[in-house]
């Protein structure tokens, strides 16, 4: 049965971080095939984990929509047919762990039909994988568009500020209202500097969502986005990527 791991946050929280480094958790442990899914707009964690970035779900989505509107498409193959073919396409495929990205959001017009083919192509890739790991917009409402998969673990990453937790907070009640079923869902504070405030402390407590524990400030990260590394180089020579891999060996422990 595959397992879905789902990371959420506001911008700048470090979600791609934290996405790609518990892809490089899965694969050291062997727990393979993977199948991640870059649900942000920016499209980025194909360089967090050196991967080439071809097309995205939205330019399948987009081209699409043009070929229909303009009656360009093609005759003697149908459009969930196309899709599923399209989806395939756009598959980057790598040792371990291929990558899908969902792209922007769709323009002016209804894209209903699209979406609802695009949404039974991708969760049927899924169940191809053990892991199913997506890094998601600053909110969920694009990849609740585009697949309607289960999740078993919702990450939530906070800056350590009272902003970062309130924002979090409001991202775990959004998850709720979209419909999805999460199994198990916790808050990470990302880029901490020695201990948090005792007033920050004191927020975490009252939110409601279970506080999974922080991911020190770590200066190979930087280092990594200003030499163009891919953050899944990260290693235990640094703070963050044992931190990581401690979170997650007390999660996946605690639904044991």
């Amino acid at each position: 049965m595959t397992v879905t791991i789902a990371v959420a946050g506001k911008g700048g929280t470090g979600k791609t971080l934290f996405a790609a480094l518990t892809i490089k958790y899965l694969l050291e442990r062997g727990r393979t095939p993977i199948l991640a899914i870059d649900g942000d707009p920016s499209s980025n964690l194909n360089l967090a984990l050196g991967m080439e970035l071809r097309e995205t779900i939205g330019q399948i989505r987009e081209e699409t929509q043009k070929q229909v509107s303009s009656g360009r498409f093609q005759v003697g193959i149908s459009k969930p047919d196309w899709f599923e073919y399209k989806v395939y396409e756009c598959l980057v495929e790598g040792e371990g762990v291929d990558l899908l990205a969902m792209g922007r959001p769709e323009g002016p017009g209804c894209y209903c039909a699209a979406n609802n083919m695009l949404r039974q192509c991708i969760d049927r890739l899924g169940d191809e994988y053990a892991y199913v790991v997506i890094d998601n917009e600053a909110g969920m409402e694009h990849i609740s568009r585009q697949t309607t998969r289960d999740v078993d673990y919702l990450f939530i990453l906070s800056d350590p500020s009272y902003r970062g937790v309130i924002a979090a907070a409001r991202i775990a009640e959004l998850a709720q209202e979209l419909g999805t079923r999460i199994g198990k869902e916790y808050l990470v504070i990302n880029n901490v500097q020695g201990e948090l405030p005792e007033v920050l402390e004191n927020r975490v407590k009252e939110l409601g969502v279970p506080f999974l524990g922080a991911i020190p400030r770590d200066q190979a990260v930087m280092e990594c986005d200003f030499e163009g590394k891919p953050l899944i180089t990260l290693g235990e020579d640094s703070l963050v990527y044992p931190a990581v891999c401690r979170l997650l060996d007390q999660a996946f422990a605690d639904s044991k």
